[in-house]
């Protein structure tokens, strides 16, 4: 008597408000890939960043760049007397880029409008290490937004508000991780500080 086949059960359609999830597919060839260093003209990263990811695409070349990163971070301006959050480019005029590095890959990066060589020893692109990667993307990924500081130490400054609102002072130290100065004013003639927000002072 011959077997039957058992009917396999055919897989349930996900329910409403349920979603699939795919695992990004990764070729396998980016484990052989390492990071290295282009220089931009200033302000043109973003440019050279749009036009490389589609010239990858174009000459058909996603086997050998796989990513194109401006190294970014958050940071915290004050504009008109008010905190606004902002981006800032954390190298300006760089780019990082993983690729798998030969004459081809070579020519579509160098051939971009707007990149004027890599980083490198001599004329030979050198690839950074692991360990700078891991660097550089851990800092770029701090939740903690920094403020912009637009003083220096020893600058001399206007106090804008507050019990000393008026007052001249020199800048002793910045916190840029809490957005405030301490400033040295001269009260009953001798120095003392005084820990003041950004928005507190003002450049004279």
């Amino acid at each position: 008597m011959a077997k039957t086949k058992p009917v396999e059960k055919p897989e349930e359609p996900a329910q409403q408000g349920e979603e699939t999830v795919s695992e990004p597919v990764q070729n396998p060839r980016e484990a052989e890939a390492k990071w290295y260093v282009i220089h931009s003209q200033n302000g043109y990263e973003q440019r050279v960043k749009s036009a490389l990811e589609q010239r990858v695409i174009s000459l058909g070349v996603e086997d050998k760049i796989f990513d194109v990163v401006i190294p970014t971070r958050e940071i915290v301006v004050v504009k008109k007397g008010k905190k606004a959050k902002a981006t800032e480019k954390v190298f300006p005029g760089y780019v990082l880029i993983k690729m798998i590095l030969d004459d081809d890959s070579w020519l579509v990066v160098r051939t971009t409008e707007g990149v004027t060589g890599f980083v490198g020893a001599g004329l030979k692109p050198t690839a950074i290490s692991e360990k700078e990667v891991q660097a550089i993307m851990k800092f770029v990924q701090q939740e903690q937004p920094k403020f912009k500081a637009k003083f220096s130490v020893g600058e001399a400054v206007k106090i804008t508000e507050g019990p000393f609102a008026d007052f001249l002072g020199t800048i002793e130290a910045i916190d840029e991780e809490k957005g405030k100065v301490r400033v040295l004013v001269s009260i009953f003639d001798r120095e003392t500080p005084v820990e003041l927000d950004f928005l507190q002072v003002a450049k004279l």
